[in-house]
């Protein structure tokens, strides 16, 4: 597979698709404990684990739904330090925005710097009008940051049986 497609362009950030030279990436990402605490376990063991959900469920995304999870860099550095975008869930009438981190990288404004690129292209770009976004209870880092990018609670969800998580929703405004 070639380079993978520039999506998106911050002041400090680019957003690009996820390629299949992220697999070593994608699988420390998926296993850190924050992500493991705050988004849930993917079964992500190996690279070749990390190479399939890159197929099966970022890279499907894009060719289903026109959009999906972007790797995100630091300007023109190959190596992402996170990922940002939307997720499609059979349970939510509008994507999910989704941002995730490497450890080193949080507290820095990058979630946020992402999160709003991403929110003006679903706006702009997709014809998206409204987002929600998924928390776990407790996670008051990402609850901050939902507050600060206009989202408002709308109370508890059931994910999956015995599985509740805190649902926001935003309407994007023209």
């Amino acid at each position: 597979m070639g380079a993978a497609t520039a999506i998106l362009a911050t002041q400090r950030l680019q957003l690009r698709e996820v390629a299949l030279s992220d697999t070593a990436f994608l699988l420390r990402l998926l296993n850190d404990p924050t992500w493991l605490e705050n988004i849930g376990d993917r079964g992500v063991r190996s690279e070749a684990d990390a190479e399939r959900y890159i197929r099966d469920k970022i890279r499907a995304s894009y060719q289903a739904l026109g959009f999906g999870l972007y790797a995100v860099q630091m300007g023109s550095a190959a190596q992402p330090i996170g990922i940002c975008g939307l997720v499609k869930r059979d349970f939510l009438s509008a994507p999910d925005l989704g941002v995730a981190l490497l450890p080193e990288f949080a507290g820095q404004g990058y979630a946020s710097e992402a999160a709003r690129a991403v929110m003006l292209h679903a706006q702009r770009k997709l014809g998206i009008e409204r987002l929600y976004a998924l928390v776990q209870h407790g996670n008051h880092r990402s609850v901050r940051l939902l507050e600060r990018l206009g989202f408002r609670r709308d109370g508890p969800r059931s994910t999956a049986p015995g599985v509740e998580v805190e649902l926001y929703v935003t309407q994007l405004r023209a």
